[in-house]
């Protein structure tokens, strides 16, 4: 990665030159191997600490109701021909004519170059009505069938499981549904608070149900960790390698997240892990749904959430006003560029190469 961090005499490079001290962001902790028992040859008598980092929903109603068509006219944008769908499906603030909650199914494409929404009333809601709905979609002249849909709301786990597997398509609970958040909160604006039927005492308030840090699995651990940053500019090249599929990763497209105004100099912050197995390290953590870090604090340690609600821990230091202080830089500097991180596996701090690098955000969940 063009020495994506590197020690020399106590001072830190991230990038590809040395960063002056307002910017830096490792410039306190320094790494220490997994097992306690090792101490990095490189860690220039500074604290070590080490990288010792678990990757759920709404019972389905009767499913003996008819297979008939959603009640309202779906609108559609597109065919159905990306391998990756995002999809919600859950009630919004807006009231029918008999006073009940609509509900509305959503999909779309990551480029939104496909987009679906369909209302359901209250009535119908199970998996045998999304199924057929579904089913419905794809019996369209052109239409593909996706290798896996990602969906964030883990309530609603059983139905929309249920009626992905039914059609074989992989259900992938995520929070990385950004282009399906960004499409939400703009219907929320734009179509929803317009509707005549709008209730702000019918939204449903989403909210994340995180479950407690798990320990780490050891095919997952690294040896050894730091803070880091690099240039938006920078972190973009690394990842058109993920694109390419000449490393493992996962990223997203910035005008989904709603950063795309930010400037290619911006300083984006993230973890880099260093470790002798880095390509099968990274090839393990690709089988996860990779949300968020998160600098912890109060367990003096680094959180890794996947999924839709798990974490764990994922990065540990000693704790001292010194490294606290720096987690909590690292936490200030991914708010100033809308929450945008990344994570980065290579061999060790001289490689030329990332095996892996995941853009991440760290975003309110939607507010419906």
């Amino acid at each position: 990665m063009n020495c994506l961090l590197q020690d020399s005499n106590s001072c830190c490079h991230i990038g590809c030159g040395r960063l002056p001290p307002r910017e830096r962001l490792a410039t306190s902790v320094h790494r220490q191997p997994f097992t306690a028992a090792r101490q990095s040859r490189r860690s220039c008598g500074r604290n070590t600490r080490r990288l010792c980092c678990r990757v759920t929903s709404a019972s389905d109603p009767s499913t003996s109701v008819s297979t008939s068509s959603p009640t309202y006219s779906p609108h559609q944008k597109g065919l159905p021909q990306s391998q990756v769908w995002e999809l919600d499906f859950c009630s919004r603030p807006l009231l029918d004519e008999r006073g009940k909650k609509r509900w509305e199914l959503l999909i779309c494409s990551p480029d939104r170059k496909f987009e679906y929404s369909a209302y359901f009333p209250n009535n119908k809601i199970n998996s045998t009505q999304l199924k057929a709905a579904l089913l419905e979609l794809l019996q369209q002249a052109g239409a593909e069938k996706p290798r896996q849909c990602r969906f964030f709301r883990g309530q609603m786990q059983t139905i929309i499981s249920r009626s992905l597997a039914d059609l074989d398509i992989a259900p992938v609970p995520s929070r990385r549904c950004f282009t399906l958040i960004s499409w939400l909160q703009e219907r929320l604006e734009n179509l929803y608070k317009k509707d005549p039927g709008y209730s702000d005492k019918a939204a449903s308030l989403f909210m994340l149900d995180l479950q407690s840090p798990q320990e780490l699995p050891d095919n997952l651990r690294g040896e050894q960790w730091n803070f880091v940053q690099l240039p938006l500019s920078a972190l973009l090249e690394e990842l058109s390698q993920v694109k390419q599929r000449e490393v493992f990763g996962d990223t997203f497209d910035l005008a989904t997240a709603d950063a795309a105004d930010l400037p290619l100099d911006a300083l984006i912050p993230g973890v880099a892990v260093f470790s002798k197995r880095a390509v099968p390290l990274a090839a393990w953590t690709s089988g996860f749904e990779l949300a968020a870090l998160v600098a912890d604090t109060d367990r003096a340690c680094v959180i890794l959430e996947t999924g839709v609600n798990q974490r764990w821990r994922y990065g540990s230091y000693r704790r001292n006003p010194e490294t606290n202080a720096e987690a909590r830089q690292w936490e200030d500097a991914k708010k100033t560029v809308k929450g945008l991180h990344f994570l980065a596996l290579q061999k060790d701090e001289e490689a030329e190469q990332c095996a892996g690098v995941w853009l991440l955000q760290d975003r309110e969940p939607p507010s419906i």
